[in-house]
């Protein structure tokens, strides 16, 4: 039983129809699904990712019309890592998001920026691909597209001096450290101690801690909501009970059509979600008109009138057809 690395991750925007326009036309990546939020429908849920929607390279957002700035604080998501295939891959991004207006700054192997709300992003060379989840987009040329996560980096920290000697000495400490390790089975990255990665499944995944601002962080528009690590289907009871028997709380499992969905809240504050690979998004609408029509859970499918009037008309650029108000 081990975890197969990012299933997706989800964040919050104000602007559904600016965000669609970032993450699909600018970024290259493909709606592959535009739903609500089964908790809150009257919020679009959007997905995007690699052309089949692969655990790995889903990027999912909760549109709350108008929603303020969030601010990056302790215990929160601050930046999402993509990887690419090159030198000539940043070239070509360093570029392309300059003719758009966004600020980059490069160092090394490196192109940090943030989305259009603030969300903190870095393409990361990473040739290997495991494999390359990449969308195809005429605008960005195959070899320089996303290639999926590479990781997040966090605000917050891990054990003390004194607590690692108490955990030496056979004490049970509960901390991120402890349960990165101990409970859900990352591995520690050499020479860099605040560093966590999980290998040998969909892809490598980091986890990364930088030391939290002094200010303190609030969720909004261009926040982290939540990670989500991907489980088989068949492992799901197994990952909660071990979650469970460590003291995380965890939710019960929880259908969300597309997978099943444990939550639980990691020591410095993140929310987790272990989610199964598969059904998939293909189950509601054929692989090749993935994202295109709003999908609803049979829960809310009765109120579909009232949801098509009141969520925010979008244009999928590989499309160019808006989605009227009824």
């Amino acid at each position: 039983m081990a975890l197969k690395g990012i299933h997706h991750i989800t964040a919050i925007t104000g602007d559904a129809p600016g965000n669609v326009d970032f993450y699909v036309r600018v970024l290259g990546l493909r709606m592959v699904k535009k739903t609500v939020n089964f908790d809150v429908p009257d919020v679009y849920h959007l997905y995007f990712a690699n052309e089949a929607g692969s655990p790995g390279s889903i990027l999912t957002f909760f549109e709350y019309p108008g929603a303020a700035r969030g601010r990056h604080g302790a215990g929160m998501i601050h930046t999402i890592q993509w990887g690419v295939a090159g030198r000539e891959a940043l070239d070509f991004w360093e570029s392309r998001l300059a003719k758009e207006g966004f600020h980059t700054s490069r160092t090394g192997d490196r192109l940090r920026l943030e989305d259009p709300e603030g969300l903190g992003i870095e393409l990361l060379i990473d040739p290997e691909g495991e494999p390359p989840l990449a969308a195809s987009w005429n605008e960005v040329p195959a070899e320089f597209a996303l290639r999926g996560f590479s990781g997040v980096r966090v605000y917050g920290g891990v054990a003390t001096a004194r607590e690692r000697e108490l955990a030496a000495a056979g004490h049970q400490i509960i901390d991120s450290d402890h349960v990165l390790t101990k409970t859900l089975g990352f591995e520690r990255v050499p020479d860099r101690p605040t560093a966590y990665r999980l290998t040998g499944g969909v892809r490598r995944a980091t986890y990364a801690y930088d030391e939290p601002p002094a200010e303190r962080g609030y969720q909004g528009a261009g926040s982290v909501h939540h990670i989500a690590w991907a489980c088989d289907p068949e492992d799901q009871p197994g990952w909660r009970q071990t979650v469970a028997e460590g003291h995380l709380n965890p939710t019960p499992i929880i259908d969300r059509q597309y997978f099943y969905s444990v939550y639980f809240r990691e020591p410095s504050g993140v929310l987790f979600e272990i989610a199964t690979i598969g059904p998939g998004f293909a189950i509601d609408e054929p692989l090749d008109r993935l994202g295109e029509a709003l999908q609803l859970p049979p829960q809310h499918e009765s109120r579909r009138p009232q949801l098509e009037k009141r969520l925010t008309p979008v244009t999928n650029p590989r499309t160019s057809r808006p989605a009227p108000r009824s």
